[in-house]
């Protein structure tokens, strides 16, 4: 089996070396310098196999398993025939053929997005997750906008100060119903001290504010307390003021006639 694959080799090994003979000798190489190519056709078809290139070794680099180094050599390579490529665009440009570099496509890695790179030098496949290259394209979210002055006292009005916490009619009744608490907690802590001092047979604490029979501004939580929201002015009833409307007339009246009465008498 191996004398045969080594016969199959060598006959196609001839076979190649007969067509090469027949094309002109030797294999036609691409020129070194791409300005040396004054023939448009020629000039494209060495710009296709440098993207034929540049494809077999994008496909290659996409392999992780490939080390470190063979991955940094391939993407070296790509980036050399990248330049390359630009230069044979620009000689098709300068021999009246198409600007390639205007219409063609841009490079993009397999999940769709363009090839990230930095002054000129791109980053392909698994080189992108390469130590020190991810760091290059990590970009720092933006510090926050700092607020001026104005922008500050734009959000400041009568609720920044509490002006109106009063209105929503909340807060009174609960500040009604713990001071009414702490009233209650106050006097049972004054009642279980006087009687703590009862047991002890301590002498009574002297009041040091002693109550006026005769004072009417104290009184009891049941009279003083009125609902909220009542005036405490009263209204007259329209009868009240139907009275009040006569007797202003009547007053009126004597008044004008009174004084005719007075002048008549003093004629």
């Amino acid at each position: 089996m191996a004398r045969n694959a080594e016969k199959a080799m060598t006959t196609l090994a001839r076979w190649r070396a007969a067509q090469v003979q027949e094309a002109g000798g030797q294999r036609e190489r691409r020129p070194y310098l791409a300005s040396e190519c004054n023939d448009l056709p020629q000039a494209e078809k060495w710009r296709l196999q440098i993207v034929r290139e540049i494809a077999k070794k994008v496909a290659q680099i996409q392999n992780a398993g490939l080390g470190e180094f063979r991955i940094r050599d391939l993407n070296d390579e790509i980036n050399k025939l990248m330049r390359e490529k630009r230069h044979w665009e620009v000689q098709i440009k300068a021999l009246g053929g198409p600007d390639h570099a205007r219409v063609g496509p841009k490079m993009l890695d397999q999940d769709g997005k363009e090839v990230p790179g930095n002054r000129g030098y791109k980053y392909f496949g698994a080189a992108k997750d390469l130590p020190g290259v991810r760091e290059l394209f990590e970009q720092e979210p933006p510090p926050p906008a700092r607020r001026t002055r104005a922008d500050l006292m734009r959000d400041v009005d009568a609720d920044y100060y509490g002006y109106r916490d009063d209105d929503d009619g909340l807060l009174l009744p609960l500040e009604k119903v713990a001071e009414k608490e702490a009233i209650a907690r106050a006097v049972e802590e004054w009642k279980r001290n006087k009687e703590q001092n009862e047991d002890q047979n301590l002498p009574e604490e002297e009041n040091i504010y002693p109550e006026d029979p005769d004072d009417k501004r104290i009184e009891d939580d049941e009279v003083t307390e009125k609902p909220s929201g009542t005036s405490l002015v009263a209204v007259p009833s329209q009868k009240d003021i139907e009275e009040a409307l006569l007797r202003r007339k009547k007053q009126e009246l004597l008044e004008r006639y009174g004084c005719l009465d007075v002048k008549l008498e003093s004629s």
